[in-house]
């Protein structure tokens, strides 16, 4: 029958994938975002330098 034979072996194995992970993020310099878009910024009115 299928199933979990040694727990042991299971939690081992966890285990060293977690640390794999761990270490990959630890030792990565680099990291994949989504950029974000940039908006238009909002057209002002021409002052012409007054101040009212």
């Amino acid at each position: 029958k299928a199933g979990v034979i040694d727990p042991v072996k299971v939690t081992r194995s966890a285990l060293e994938n977690a640390a794999s992970i761990a270490s990959l993020l630890l030792t990565t310099e680099t990291l994949v975002v989504e950029k974000k878009e940039e908006e238009e910024p909002a057209a002002a009115g021409h002052s012409h330098g007054h101040s009212h």
